[in-house]
């Protein structure tokens, strides 16, 4: 009985532990959020007491307030009513977001659902191929999508960030473990009652499929949201840059505008994070999965 009690609180020991860790790295995690939301509502004298040693004097460090001495909206009012570029990026950002993630379900869901399905010859080396793309940064193939788009007469336009993001492989990825969780029973059932393969597609791959399809939209609304590379490589047009590259030049003066910008950006992201946060977590296990 007593080994027991002293195995039952050596858990209970190493569980608080485990809650202490979490509850640290999360605080840790949020910290950042909560700098940038309190810097958006500094006053002026606030944001010169705490970035000054930096900005001005060039030397010493920053400090902070976390409950500002004078608050003021003035930063949210001048970006909302008073700069009409923050809208114009803001609009480039949706525009280039949404127009992403809808290629991506008419080119990925039909791949995803043919690697998932059917048996062909060369599936497997195809599909390797798909995993081994999927693992090349950005990086790797800036030199030659730079050059193919150039030939294209694509550059400083938006197909430029879009068309090589409809064809990336990693929503083909997740939609394709999200597929082959459906049992094959259901699909050679299906067949033999007379269904086409476009009916099964519909009716039983979108449907029992769904979170895998979810899960890729989450994921890329994450991803093409912020994405900075793309556009900084492939658009000089500063009216075309999306508002994930709308940074005014800081100084103390400009930090307050800046933070608020940064408010404003984060206000999708995180809407769609708590909208999505089940199919994100589906999403991250479907990476995890062997194919």
């Amino acid at each position: 009985m007593q080994q027991y009690r002293r195995k039952k609180y050596a858990q209970s020991a190493i569980k608080a532990v485990i809650n202490i860790l979490f509850a640290g790295a999360g605080v840790l995690i949020c910290i950042p959020v909560a700098l940038i939301v309190t810097g958006s509502v500094m006053g002026e004298m606030d944001l010169m007491e705490c970035l000054a040693p930096v900005f001005e004097q060039g030397r010493g460090f920053v400090t902070w307030k976390l409950i500002p001495g004078y608050p003021t909206v003035e930063h949210y009012s001048r970006l909302l009513l008073y700069s009409p570029d923050f809208f114009v990026l803001f609009w480039n950002s949706v525009k280039l977001t949404g127009l992403i993630l809808a290629g991506q379900m008419l080119a990925g869901t039909p791949a995803a659902w043919a690697f998932a399905v059917y048996r062909t010859k060369g599936r497997d080396i195809l599909f390797t191929l798909y995993i081994v793309l999927m693992l090349l940064p950005f990086q790797v193939t800036m030199l030659s999508s730079y050059l193919t788009l150039n030939r294209l007469a694509l550059l400083n336009t938006h197909l430029a960030v879009i068309l090589p993001a409809i064809f990336h492989t990693f929503p083909v990825f997740i939609m394709y473990s999200g597929f082959r969780s459906i049992p094959r029973d259901l699909i050679d059932a299906a067949r033999i009652d007379g269904a086409g393969e476009f009916t099964i597609f519909m009716k039983i791959g979108l449907l029992l499929g769904r979170d895998g399809v979810l899960s890729a939209l989450v994921l890329g609304f994450l991803e093409y949201w912020n994405m900075i590379e793309q556009p900084y490589a492939f658009l000089e047009d500063k009216f075309l840059w999306p508002i994930s590259l709308y940074l005014p030049e800081i100084t103390w003066k400009q930090a307050g505008f800046a933070f608020s910008a940064s408010v404003l950006m984060l206000v999708p992201s995180v809407f769609v994070f708590i909208m999505g946060q089940d199919y994100l977590e589906q999403g991250i296990v479907y990476s995890g999965l062997k194919y």
